[in-house]
């Protein structure tokens, strides 16, 4: 079985810095973004076996990350809280924080079933394998 060249296509929503517009999700159960949200900086990168998504979440911790798929809507969503130590106070900060919100639409090149995310020092990594029926296949001639 060989690995074909086909690139899969990702929609990747506007970058929004503090407004959340005028999203509505289609069901109440969907993730929404939060009234004011960060959205954060990806990298999509390609490899034989499909995609690898990775989102920038600084201060972000596996309980306060979300993600959903919803027809082929893939969502993100994390809840930052500031942790200053007590009795202090900020004096310099480089990058604020706060909600982020980040949405992406699928192609069906993409196998739902077999998504995984891991999340590592404030880096979410998604692996968006691509489906059987698009990586190309030798088929063998018996005589």
């Amino acid at each position: 079985m060989s690995v074909s060249n086909h690139s899969i296509p990702v929609a990747v929503d506007r970058p929004v810095s503090r407004d959340s517009g005028n999203r509505q999700a289609s069901t109440s159960e969907s993730l929404k973004p939060p009234a004011a949200y960060f959205t954060p900086p990806i990298d999509i990168h390609e490899s034989p076996d499909g995609l690898i998504l990775e989102a920038d979440l600084p201060g972000a911790t596996e309980n306060q990350v979300s993600i959903q798929l919803e027809d082929n809507v893939l969502s993100l969503s994390a809840q930052v809280n500031t942790s200053t130590p007590e009795g202090s106070r900020i004096l310099h900060q480089e990058y604020q924080v706060g909600d982020f919100y980040r949405s992406f639409i699928l192609s069906d090149e993409v196998d739902r079933s077999r998504i995984t995310a891991e999340l590592r020092n404030g880096v979410l990594r998604l692996i968006l394998p691509k489906a059987e029926r698009v990586k190309t296949h030798r088929i063998e001639i018996k005589s």
